[in-house]
Order: structure tokens, then C-alpha cells, then sequence
């Protein structure tokens, strides 16, 4: 299983000294079981895959579900707890270019919060299986959501550094 020493520091990254303690706590309702155990097996965004998972809530927060088989997507929130939270310059491989981290979707990041919107399969009790997801298996779930069209998506948004390369 990877971990966040795993990642390293490559060329070009800069790191910072965290802080000594958190400003909240979050509870993990449940954990994402996908294919991928290595960091290097993950597709680079969840659009990449169409791999089936399941997100396995925890039986506490299964009363939760209710409605949520209506739904076609869900925007899912969850805790990418193996990538390193103190790296803040990253060169992202595919593009070679230093980027701020807050410009980059990558996991490495103070709070490493990853969010992909799936498609919504099944549900079986507390097991929902969704297409769309990049993470590693076992990453814990923060949330999960109804994804709006009509309210979540933006069409004309854009990301000026990506356009140019």
C-alpha cells in the first residue's frame, strides 16, 4: 500500500512546514473500493476510466441513501490519505510546466480533498457502484451528493494555463 512518502518531491516541487495541528475534523462515511493499489495504476482524472467501483458507506450513515437511487451522478468527496500535503510548486508530469498547487487538480495539497462527479449504477444497501473515480482503494469517502446539471455544470469555464498548452 502506497503512502504519502511514497510520492516524493520531484524536481522543481517546493514544500512548506505545516502547521502543527488541524483547524477540523471531518468523519469518513465509508471507503472506495477500486482496481488501482498503486499510485502509478490511477487514471490522471476520473474521466479516464470506466471502471466500475463501489463506495461501501459505513451502516450508520446508510439511512442517508434514501432518494439517492434516483440520482444518475453524484458529485463524491473524498480524502486522497496516501498523496503528501506539504507541497505547494508542483511539476505535473504530463506537463513539465511548475504550477502552483492550487492551480492543479493533483491530490498533493494541504487538504488533500479530491472530488470526481460518477455515474451512478446501483445501489445495494450501503454499496453504491459508480463509473468516474481516480482514486486508490480504500481512500476514505467524505461525501456524497446529488450532481445538479443545471446548477453544477459550467460550460464556458476555463483554466487559462491549460488552454495554452
Amino acid at each position: 500500500m502506497s503512502k504519502a512518502s511514497d510520492f516524493g518531491v520531484w524536481e522543481g516541487e517546493v514544500t512548506i512546514d505545516l502547521p502543527e495541528q488541524t483547524d477540523a475534523g471531518v468523519y469518513f462515511l465509508g471507503r472506495i473500493r477500486t482496481p488501482w493499489t498503486e499510485r502509478k495504476q490511477c487514471p490522471k482524472n476520473a474521466r479516464e476510466s470506466d471502471a466500475v467501483c463501489t463506495v461501501e458507506v459505513d451502516p450508520r450513515f446508510a439511512p442517508g441513501l434514501k432518494d439517492v437511487e434516483s440520482c444518475s451522478h453524484l458529485v463524491l468527496l473524498y480524502w486522497m490519505d496516501r498523496a503528501p500535503r506539504n507541497i505547494v510548486l508542483q511539476v505535473p508530469g504530463h506537463y513539465g510546466v511548475q504550477r502552483g498547487t492550487f492551480a492543479l487538480r493533483s491530490p498533493a495539497r494541504p487538504n488533500p480533498i479530491a472530488m470526481s462527479v460518477v455515474r451512478l449504477l446501483r445501489i445495494e444497501g450501503n454499496r453504491l457502484s459508480v463509473i468516474g473515480l481516480d482514486c486508490l482503494d480504500g481512500t476514505p469517502l467524505i461525501d456524497l451528493k446529488p450532481y445538479f446539471a443545471s446548477t453544477d455544470s459550467v460550460p464556458d469555464a476555463v483554466v487559462g494555463w491549460h488552454r495554452k498548452t
